[in-house]
């Protein structure tokens, strides 16, 4: 078994399989050894729960899942890493090695093939470059699985977590809250990883919602007039809608005035619930006429 939070550990394997750091592919190794097993335990893993593991690096966190779920699979980009990956977990036998883009990669087929259809969780160390299309990715996908757990920035952490209607919300943190329940669990500082980034991060969980907290006739729609609010946040509603949606002003007018709010309100303001009149109203009286 290989201490993978060590330094020199992973200067070693990495030396041994040819395999630098890549700034390319924003790595960073985590070398606090508390924080995987926090992680791992705190994602819901167990004999019962399967999970999918996205950039597992050299295997840290994924040596903690194997531990609790009854099977893992990991899908690492970095092909250089898989060397590595097969012989840091080789005491491992229940866990799948994937080299690929888990944007690219059918996940389902994962959960149905390798998993039986079993209770399914993702977790992930992403690079921060990536987080939001691939959380956003994971959640537009629907897949049947009952949380995401993911470590982020601190401060992305923040706004993926924020409540519709705050002042930290945003497009992605409307999404989140429409498709799951989110949680800030930990953060965890710079200095755990090798080498160290300029922020500290959090882990965040998002447990999946089995239906979503409103309902709208178009849900499309709705996610429409959510990145127009946002896209120019300092905008009235009304002007952020006509721009982004393009539609006279009057029409915004009356759409928002529909929804019961005010003209002169920012996007940032509206709650899901808003999203979704606005979302209701447009297409009864604009875009089905």
């Amino acid at each position: 078994m290989y201490d993978l939070s060590n330094p020199t550990v992973i200067r070693e394997l990495l030396s041994k399989h040819g395999a630098g750091l890549s700034k390319a592919l924003g790595q960073n190794f985590l070398i606090n050894p508390s924080v995987c097993p926090r992680m791992a335990q705190l994602s819901g893993a167990s004999k019962d729960v399967c999970a999918i593991e996205i950039g597992p690096g050299i295997g840290v966190l994924t040596a903690e899942l194997c531990k609790l779920a009854k099977k893992v699979v990991s899908i690492e980009l970095d092909s250089r890493l898989i060397p590595i990956l097969n012989e840091t977990l080789s005491d491992f036998d229940n866990v799948k090695v994937i080299n690929a883009d888990v944007m690219k990669t059918d996940l389902e087929a994962i959960i149905k093939n390798d998993f039986g259809g079993c209770d399914t969780i993702v977790c992930a160390n992403l690079p921060y470059y990536i987080t939001s299309p691939v959380i956003m990715y994971l959640l537009e996908s629907r897949l049947p699985v009952k949380s995401i757990t993911v470590m982020v920035q601190k401060e992305a952490a923040r706004r993926l977590c924020a409540e519709p209607g705050s002042s930290e919300a945003g497009a992605v943190s409307c999404a989140v809250s429409y498709y799951a329940r989110p949680q800030i669990l930990f953060n965890v500082s710079a200095g755990s990883f090798m080498p160290a980034p300029k922020v500290d991060s959090s882990v965040i969980r998002l447990e999946i919602l089995k239906e979503p907290p409103v309902k709208t006739k178009d849900e499309a729609l709705m996610f429409k007039i959510v990145r127009a609010a946002f896209l120019q946040r300092r905008k009235t509603l009304t002007n952020a809608l006509s721009a982004g949606m393009s539609i006279p002003k009057e029409t915004a007018v009356k759409a928002i005035e529909g929804a019961g709010l005010s003209p002169m309100i920012r996007g940032e303001r509206l709650t899901l619930k808003d999203f979704a009149a606005l979302a209701d109203w447009l297409k009864e009286n604009y875009f089905d006429n």
